[in-house]
């Protein structure tokens, strides 16, 4: 069964906020409500992989449209969902609907500028979103059928939809839903995550015309609160220095340094960095190279939920091979990649 916690914020990191004694009473209190209630999704994807797998066996690519529908819902900060839906959510006067709106439909124009993908199941499949819910929810999530956003409590985490990376990142967690199926555990989950903060981060850097030199390669900087800075925090997620200390949640950098039964938003440390070290040294901008690689292998190995990191990596060697050339830059850049974290 395919079981996907695809939050953006990993548990212990909330956890650990909630047990915080230098945090106010109230700060570690909303942290421990958005850690109860993210555990509470780990069983509603209970017919995704079903549904996936139909999807793939009964559409294939046809001519590609306008962007799929996108559909916006306002849970009024319960935890009904979908919530009432918005009708007319790009000239809201709402700026989380509005700006979710943008975005998302931002995202299903890069797939399918960048990628000729239709959708996030290439079949035009509608995006659905949920936003303001729950109270002061310090997440964001792909529950299998649509996102979920919360408006954070402005002390770890503001209004998540305000990182573009993140509406990308969680989006792609239906892109692998709709491609390899990566398991979320062990090394399928860190791959499962590494897609996400992969086309998280190039979404962005196409967002705001960034090559992979001026990028500065973090994930969840614009999502983070002012208690949060204040400790001196400025990102969730750092592709390039995966260890950082300005990291809320530091990576392995490391394939060694993984141990079983790690959190898949850890375990993602060395992918992220051997794409990242990757588009670096090719150069350029990150969609146009290395991110074709990983894409061709994400959608052209068939159903692969169990696969392993040594197998990505190898299948991203011959893709980069076949797509760019033998001994082509590409392939020395992919090679490179994945020697400096040990694969």
């Amino acid at each position: 069964m395919y079981r996907c916690h695809c939050q953006f914020i990993p548990d212990d990191v909330l956890e650990n906020m909630a047990c915080d004694p230098t945090l106010s009473k109230e700060i570690c209190e909303n942290a421990d409500y958005s850690a109860k209630l993210s555990q509470h999704f780990r069983d509603i994807r209970l017919q995704t992989k079903k549904l996936a797998g139909f999807v793939l066996e009964t559409h294939t690519l046809q001519t590609l449209t306008e962007n799929p529908e996108i559909t916006l819902f306002d849970c009024k900060q319960t935890l009904s969902l979908p919530g009432t839906q918005v009708q007319q959510p790009g000239t809201s006067n709402d700026a989380t609907v509005k700006r979710t709106y943008a975005e998302t439909g931002n995202v299903a124009t890069f797939l399918r500028e960048i990628f000729k993908r239709n959708s996030v199941d290439n079949a035009g499949m509608t995006l659905m979103s949920s936003v303001h819910y729950g109270k002061k929810y310090n997440n964001a999530m792909w529950n299998g059928l649509q996102m979920i956003y919360g408006d954070g409590d402005r002390e770890l985490f503001i209004d998540f939809t305000m990182g573009c990376d993140v509406i990308a990142h969680e989006l792609a967690h239906g892109l692998t839903q709709y491609t390899l199926q990566l398991d979320y555990d062990n090394e399928p989950g860190g791959l499962n995550e590494s897609m996400s903060d992969c086309f998280g981060v190039m979404f962005r850097q196409w967002r705001f015309k960034q090559d992979a030199a001026s990028a500065d390669w973090l994930v969840g900087q614009d999502i983070l609160g002012e208690t949060s800075r204040q400790r001196g925090y400025t990102c969730l997620r750092d592709m390039a220095q995966p260890d950082a200390k300005h990291c809320l949640a530091p990576q392995p950098l490391h394939y060694k340094d993984l141990k079983p039964g790690m959190d898949p938003h850890y375990t993602s440390g060395p992918p992220n960095l051997a794409f990242c070290t990757a588009c670096k040294q090719i150069g350029g901008n990150s969609w146009d190279t290395i991110g074709q690689v990983w894409y061709h292998v994400l959608t052209r190995s068939g159903l692969r939920p169990r696969m392993s990191m040594k197998d990505f990596a190898g299948l991203s060697r011959e893709a980069a091979g076949t797509l760019f050339g033998r001994e082509s830059a590409v392939e020395s850049a992919v090679d490179a990649g994945w020697k400096k974290v040990g694969l």
